[in-house]
C-alpha cells in the first residue's frame, strides 16, 4: 500500500484525488499486506480492507471522522494495541474470517457498537475480557464459527457488556456441550432481543429464567 495505490483506489472508484475529500475508500481485493499512507484521508467514513493479506492493523492512523471498518477476509493475527481506539466515532468493526486468538487492542473502543469476529480462533472466555473492558456500547456481537468453549464462563463474559442485544454463537463447541443452550444463555443475558438465528420474545425469557430458577 502506498500513495500510488490509494489515488488509484479513488480513482477507480469515482473518488477524489485530493485525499481528505473522500469519505469512502475501496482498498478491498488488492492483495496488500501492510496499512500505510492512510493518515491525509482524514475525512474517511468507511474503509473497506477486505480480502487482503494483512496480519495486523498496524499503519493505520487516527481517522477521525471514520465510522465503519471492513477488514474481514485477512490474515489478521493481532489489532495492533492503539490503533483501533484511535478512530473515536468507529460504531462497526468486521474482523470474520481472520486467524484472532484474541480480540486485545479492541480496549478503548468506546463508540464500537457492532462487531462481527466469525471464523477467527478464539477458543476461551478470556478472549473477550477487551469487549468487557472497553466497549461500553457494544449492541451486536458475532462470534460464529469460532472454538468458544466453556459456556458458562462465556456467558458470564457476554452479560457484563451492557449494551449487548444481539449475539451469535453457533459453530462454537460451546453449543453443543451445554445443557439447554438456548435457555441458558437467555436467561444468562437479560439484555438479548436476539440470539443466533431468531428473536427473543418476553414470554421466552420468562421461560428462560423459570428454568434456570
Amino acid at each position: 500500500m502506498d500513495e500510488t495505490a490509494l489515488l488509484a483506489a479513488c480513482k477507480q472508484h469515482h473518488g477524489y484525488q485530493t485525499p481528505h475529500l473522500n469519505q469512502t475508500l475501496y482498498c478491498n481485493f488488492k492483495g496488500f499486506g501492510s496499512l500505510a499512507c492512510l493518515e491525509a484521508y482524514t475525512g474517511l467514513r468507511a474503509l473497506f480492507l477486505e480480502g487482503n493479506a494483512l496480519e495486523s492493523t498496524a499503519g493505520l492512523p487516527p481517522l477521525p471522522e471514520l465510522r465503519c471498518l471492513f477488514l474481514q477476509q485477512n490474515l489478521l493475527r493481532t489489532l495492533t494495541p492503539g490503533s483501533l481506539a484511535a478512530q473515536p466515532r468507529l460504531t462497526y468493526l468486521n474482523l470474520s474470517g481472520n486467524q484472532l486468538r484474541g480480540l486485545e487492542g479492541l480496549e478503548g473502543c468506546g463508540a464500537l457498537c457492532t462487531l462481527l469476529a466469525a471464523d477467527n480462533c478464539l477458543a476461551e472466555a478470556a478472549a473477550l475480557d477487551p469487549l468487557v473492558e472497553g466497549c461500553p456500547a457494544l449492541e451486536t456481537l458475532d462470534l460464529q464459527n469460532n472454538k468458544l468453549e466453556g459456556g458458562e464462563a462465556v456467558l458470564a463474559a457476554c452479560a457484563r457488556l451492557p449494551a449487548l442485544k444481539c449475539l451469535y454463537l453457533k459453530g462454537n463447541p460451546l453449543v453443543s456441550s451445554m445443557r439447554s443452550y438456548r435457555k441458558a444463555t437467555i436467561a444468562a443475558i437479560p439484555t438479548l432481543t436476539y440470539l443466533d438465528d431468531r428473536p427473543v420474545f418476553e414470554v421466552e425469557r420468562l421461560s428462560a429464567e423459570a428454568w434456570c430458577a
